[in-house]
């Protein structure tokens, strides 16, 4: 799947995406700074009925919602994270395999703990209003 999508198109693009995943999916988003992977999260995690307020995890390393069907997601973000082991202790590696939807930034911090069936999400800006999304479906 490869989409170039606008701010106001979001909504759609996500909720595209959204109606692909199986619940148990681990998705690696890749992208620059400001590339608009946590906008993108956000926007995913309404599309999946988040319940609740969905928040940047830069500080957490890990914040956890509820569907309003009682799914649970796990919204990582790597970051801060200087290698593999450092990301195993704070608990991303118990949440990769929960079985429960995984939405990750920065997977490149911590690449070796992945699930091999991971989906690997790129964003990329094309200008200030769009950006184009590339991922392995």
């Amino acid at each position: 799947m490869e989409v170039n999508f606008t701010l106001d198109q979001l909504p759609a693009t996500a909720q595209a995406l959204a109606a692909e995943l199986k619940p148990s999916a681990v998705i690696a988003f890749h992208g620059e700074m400001g590339a608009g992977k946590t906008t993108f999260i956000h926007a995913l995690c309404e599309a999946m009925k988040v319940a609740g307020t969905v928040s940047s995890p830069t500080f957490s390393i890990i914040n956890q919602y509820s569907t309003n069907d009682g799914r649970t997601i796990y919204h990582m973000d790597l970051y801060r994270m200087k290698n593999e082991n450092e990301a195993i202790n704070a608990g991303v590696e118990d949440c990769l395999y929960s079985g429960n939807t995984c939405l990750v930034e920065w997977p490149e911090k911590a690449p070796g703990i992945f699930p091999d069936d991971t989906l690997h999400c790129y964003i990329s800006l094309i200008n200030d209003n769009t950006r184009k999304l590339r991922i392995n479906l």
